[in-house]
Parts: structure tokens; sequence; C-alpha cells
């Protein structure tokens, strides 16, 4: 070993240059080419010039600094490395130019790289001819960074990165390829070093419980085909099954539906029961299988659960086949603590708020990204875009955006920090939903949003320009809770609840709605959804059929959690299959005919869809009958003709020559009623037609028990 180097190889050999690119690789001197490299365990290294000439590189340090300069003033150039009894030849990974172009930082810098995606993370790629990886990754605070992997035995050692702009780190790997796993080694700011961190932008992961990220080539992933033109529309009808991918069937052993064989099944499935969208919860990477995809680590790539990349597009293609849209989950509020996450990522507080007041969700046990910090818009916003770039997704469901409004959501008093003004408005987050809205709408504006927003934050699903957050959809909580509530009842006391069913309509067009039943009303204790409804066993069936009846009656867009197109009986549990079995039972079975009729009616009668989110669309008939537990209405589309009415009664008594006023003479035909045989009831109502008479157009009906029916005007 000379006696005698400078500090920066020191700081090679112990792992602390934050730029290796200024000690190793090629450097002109004078007239000469000098070459160093840091090959541990090498016990000779030569460098090979493009003409096969070699030249011996000495070892400088003991633990695998080699320095020499190259034959015949080249400038290309490889190393031959001997290994024991082995010798490899290898390509300088300082000798390549830089990934990130002066334009690149420019626009990471100004937080506006919306396809951010295409730079950070692993690309293939080739440079100087050389095919290989380019990694990228942010760590401002670090010290050093490290990529580690199977291209070098995971040993830090080897590919040290250089930072550039802001703080982001990067380097060439030559040979590496798609299908290799990584992580970063990142030294923090007090020279700790970190546990290895998977890539924020991995593209794809190891099956959990390993937490590697993959080297993936997007070009191994076709894009799936487009979903149909205007299907998200205010106007068209939205029948949403909602799935969780890996407990909606199992195989044999309890084991998962790959994508491949979802995308074999689901998809017709859902089009054949009249849905209109697939809505998935999470998908992004996520460590533990409880949070059922809630707590996500790399939200760039779908879960390794189910399998690759490309399997994953097959399924949407398979969805977009069928007419389906399709909706994902995205989590933009909070991620894990998990040590190979994003938390502490660069041993400081990088994503999070480095205040657990604002940092830490104290319900979740989660940590809140930092709104107000440039980067990590920026990462949050490429990453909705990603998937709608990337996967052709139709549309994201923003999760718990009541917890990004409020600063003091779920927090005592005194346990949260007021916003500049003194209130408990987040007005980082705020900015941060609009921005997201405004990008994706402005880039993708066949798609949509939809916020679940527990509160009565106003203007949720308004123009931003008219100082709404810009959502395309709001989850309407309120009406779920409420009506719930009612169909759970007794119908004896259901008089003394009568407001529940009337008072959704003070609000119902006060924001673009989705009705939603989902997976968050059957698990917990709540029950199922048919586990809710009371009476013996031929009135909870019944209450169920009246209920989802009178849902795809109401106005807004419709949500349904997989199981309950079927009666599931009890709670959902996310580590088996739902009871497909139960569709043995003429009672399941009638359910499932009847949430298929009802999804057909939906789409078919422009009276029950094409007004959802308009004030005109909706007039109450009987408001009163309340001792009765009786309800009417019309709901109306464009043309004047598209008329539908709706009589709702929510007692098990049956009321013959009950008299509804109507806005037409002559015949009414009842295209649906919820009591049919078919469907498991006492098959009561009206068969064919009923003629509405009188000075005021008025029909004479029978009302079924615990039942709905709808009618329709004749045309002329």
């Amino acid at each position: 070993m000379i006696a005698k180097l400078p500090d920066e190889a020191y700081a090679i050999v112990e792992g602390r240059h934050a730029d290796p690119f200024h000690y190793l690789g090629p450097h002109r001197d004078n007239d000469q080419t000098v070459v160093r490299a840091f090959l541990p365990n090498a016990a000779s290294v030569d460098a090979v010039d493009e003409h096969g000439d070699c030249a011996a590189l000495e070892r400088v340090h003991d633990a695998g600094l080699f320095i020499g300069t190259l034959p015949n003033g080249s400038s290309r150039y490889q190393l031959r490395a001997r290994f024991g009894d082995t010798t490899i030849d290898l390509e300088d990974p300082y000798r390549f130019p830089p990934i990130l172009t002066d334009f690149d930082l420019y626009l990471l810098g100004e937080g506006t790289h919306l396809k951010l995606y295409d730079k950070l993370g692993a690309h293939p790629m080739t440079l100087d001819g050389v095919n290989g990886v380019g990694f990228v990754v942010l760590a401002p605070n670090a010290r050093r960074v490290s990529v580690v992997g199977d291209f070098n035995f995971w040993d830090s050692r080897r590919h040290p990165m250089r930072v550039r702009g802001n703080g982001y780190w990067e380097l060439f790997v030559p040979h590496a390829i798609a299908g290799d796993r990584y992580k970063f080694e990142i030294v923090g700011p007090n020279g700790a070093v970190l546990p290895q961190k998977s890539d924020p932008l991995a593209f794809a992961a190891e099956l959990r419980p390993s937490t590697a990220s993959i080297v993936l080539d997007p070009a191994q992933v076709p894009t799936p085909r487009p979903s149909a033109k205007g299907i998200n529309a205010l106007s068209a009808p939205m029948s949403i099954y909602e799935v969780h991918l890996g407990s909606w069937r199992r195989k044999d052993g309890n084991g998962w539906l790959t994508y491949r064989e979802l995308a074999d099944t689901l998809p017709a499935y859902a089009r054949d029961m009249g849905f209109t969208h697939l809505e998935f919860l999470p998908v992004s990477e996520h460590p533990f299988d409880g949070s059922w995809g809630y707590q996500p680590t790399g939200l760039f790539a779908p879960t390794s659960r189910f399998g690759s990349p490309a399997d994953f597009a097959a399924l949407i293609d398979a969805c977009h086949r069928e007419g389906l849209g399709v909706l994902l989950d995205w989590v933009p509020g909070h991620f894990p603590d998990d040590a190979h996450g994003l938390a502490h990522f660069d041993g400081t507080a990088l994503y999070e708020h480095v205040n657990p007041l604002q940092g830490r969700h104290l319900d979740w046990g989660t940590l809140i990204y930092n709104y107000g910090r440039t980067e990590v818009v920026n990462f949050l916003v490429a990453n909705a875009l990603f998937w709608l770039d990337r996967y052709a997704i139709d549309g994201l469901r923003v999760d718990a955006v009541a917890s990004m409004l409020y600063l003091d959501y779920s927090r005592p008093e005194g346990g949260w920090i007021p916003n500049k003004y003194g209130g408990r408005e987040n007005l980082e987050a705020i900015a941060f939903l609009r921005n997201f809205n405004r990008e994706v709408f402005g880039r993708f504006p066949q798609a949509t949003t939809a916020a679940e927003e527990s509160t009565a934050w106003p203007q949720v699903s308004q123009p931003i320009e008219h100082g709404g957050l810009g959502f395309g959809y709001k989850w309407n909580m309120g009406w779920m809770h409420d009506t719930l509530d009612y169909i759970s009842k007794d119908p004896i006391y259901r008089k003394y609840h009568h407001g529940q069913i009337l008072f959704g309509l003070h609000y119902a067009f006060s924001e673009n709605f989705i009705l939603p039943l989902s997976h968050d009303e059957v698990v917990h204790g709540k029950r199922s959804i048919l586990g809710r409804m009371p009476g013996d066993p031929w009135q909870r069936f019944a209450n169920l059929r009246a209920y989802y009846a009178f849902m795809f009656a109401h106005p807004g867009k419709k949500l349904m959690f997989m199981g309950c197109e079927f009666g599931q009986e009890r709670e959902w549990n996310h580590d088996q299959s739902l009871d497909w079995h139960l569709l043995e039972q003429d009672s399941h079975r009638g359910i499932q005919s009847l949430v298929r009729d009802l999804n057909g009616l939906y789409r078919t009668l422009p009276a029950l869809h094409e007004c959802d989110c308009d004030p005109f669309g909706f007039e109450w008939i009987i408001t009163d009958d309340g001792d009765r537990n009786v309800f009417a209405w019309i709901r109306k589309g464009n043309d004047a003709r598209d008329r539908c009415l709706v009589i709702a009664n929510f007692s098990p008594n049956v009321y013959h020559d009950y008299k509804v006023r109507v806005p037409f003479p002559g015949a009414w035909r009842e295209v649906f009623n919820s009591d049919s045989a078919h469907y498991g009831g006492s098959n009561v109502g009206n068969v064919g037609e009923v003629e509405a008479t009188g000075l005021v157009p008025e029909l004479c009906v029978t009302v079924p028990p615990l039942a709905v029916i709808y009618l329709v005007p004749e045309r002329p």
C-alpha cells in the first residue's frame, strides 16, 4: 500500500465520498488519462482499451483501490479484474455520462417533473453503447448513497452514487438487467448507516416478507387498451363493484388468484352482473396483508402478491375489453413506518413532517406526508398520473381525505399545530389536492377522481376555479350512515326515524355523490349488510332487497362491495374467499338476480342515471306517510317522457289501492318489483300496467311488503 493517499481516496475506501465520479473513473492528467477503480476483493486489475491493449493498474490500498494510466492515450476502456482464479471483464460505471439532464434537474427543483417516473427509480438503458440500468433516488440529506443488488453481491462499497441538483443521487450500472433485485444503502447526515431502503419509485417489488425492489423493463409491460369514452360522465350510469383482489375468490389451499386468473373471471362476472366499473382496493405494494393495501410502501409497483406488472396490465386490459371502467383506491394521506420504506428515508424526515403533532396519525400508527415540501407533492402527483399513463386506469378514489384536510383530525386538544391563520384547515394539503385534481383532469380529461370525505367540507366535487377541491365525485357517507341505521331498525320503529330517509335529499345535489356500501361497512363488528337486517329470515332478505332497490333509485352513483351482491352473511375476511357456496341457496341467488336486474335498469333507464347529480332529476311525491313507512318519488331523465316512479314500502304490510299522483295520464308499467318471486319475494304487485286517471293523473297501485317498485310511463 502506498503510504500517502489524498483524502478523497480514503473517503472512497471508507464509503463516505458524496461524489465518487470526482475521484474514480478516467481523469486527464496532462497528456495522459489516469484511471482509478475501487474493486474490493480483486487481486489485480488491468485497463483494456478498445484495441485490446492492456495496462496494469497499481493496487494502492489493500481495500481494493487501483490506479494506473490508459494505454496509448485511449479514452474508452474496460476493466479486467481477477478474483481468485476467476478473471472478469467489467465496465467501469464511473466513466459514463450523467443520467439526469440539466432540464430534468430544473423541473425537479421546481417540483413540476410530472413524469418523475421516467427518470427516478431504475431504468434499463444504453449509454455509450453499453447496456445497463440507471438508478436515481432522492436523498438530499444523505452523506452517501450506494445502490446494492444482485449485480454487485449486495456490497455497498462497489457502487456509490453521485449527488446532483437538490439531492438526487444517480448511477449507471453497466450490465445490470431487468429482473435484478436492488435497494439503496444510505448514510444519514449523522454518519449512521440506515437500514437498506426499497426504491420509492420501484415499478416492481419482491413478495412480502422480502422487501427488495426489482428492475422492470417498461417495454415488457403493454399499455392496456383504453376504456369507452364518457364512461365517467356525470350523465352516464356509474355502478361500481368494489373488490379486494386477494379475497374475491381463492384457489385450492386458500391461495390467491393471480392477476391473469382474475382477468379470466372477474371482469366477465362484473359485466354479467351489470356493473359499469370495478374499483380495486389499493394495489400498490404493501408489507402487511391486514392493511388491505392502505399502508403502502411502493406507490409505483402493483403488488407482487398476484403476479407481475405485465400481469396486472393484462387484468386492466380484460376489464376494458368487457366495457368496464377501472378505479384504483389511492392512498396519498399516509404511509407506514416500516424500516425499508419512506420513513426517515435519508436519515431525516424527508417525506413526513418532523414534528409528530403534524407527522403521525394516532389512530393508524402511520406517518403523514409533508405537503409543504415541493419534492413530496411532485412525488405524489406524479404517482397519480403514473397509474393513468402506464396502466390506462380510469380514475382514482382518494382514501381518507378528511384526515388530510384537518390538522386536528382525530387529535386531542393541544395535540395539533394550527395553520398560519390559527385555523384547523391543512392549507398545504388543500393546495396539494387541488393540484392533483388539476393535473389529472388536465392531462386525462376522460378520467375521474372520487374523494372519501366524511365531513361537511364544502365543494369537494366542485371546480377549483369556483373554490372547490376539484374532485369528480364525493362519497356520500352521510347517506350511507343514515339509511343503514334506518333499515337496521325493526319496521315497527321506523316511523320514528322517517327523517333519516328524507334528510339526505336536503344535500343530495350539493356534491356529485357516489352512494357507497363499501368494505368499511362490513368489518370490525359492523356485520355484513345482510347481517344488519331485522326480522325473521324472510324479512331479512326482503329488507335487503328493498334497501338495494331504494339505493338504485336514489340520486347518486352506486358502489357495492364484493359479496354484498349476493347477501354475504358474515363479515368480510381478507384472508379467505367470499362465501360463493351461498349461491346454492334460493334466497342468495335471489339477491344476486335482483342486483343484476337493478344494474340493468339503472343502465337502460335514462331517468335513473342522467340526472344523478342534478336536482332537476328528482321530485318527491310522498314524504308524509311515516305511519305506513312509505315513500314515493319521481326520477327524471332529460327527455320529457323519461320518468320513473319509485314507491318504497319499508313496512311488512301490503297496501292495496294506494294512490300516487303522477305527471302523465295513461298506462304506467311496473318494470321492477323487489317482492317478485324471482328474487325470493311473495310476488305481490301490479302485473303489467296500471292506468293513471283523473284531472290530476293518479295511479291506484298495490304496494308489496318490505319492497320497492318502479313504474315507467308507456310511450304514446
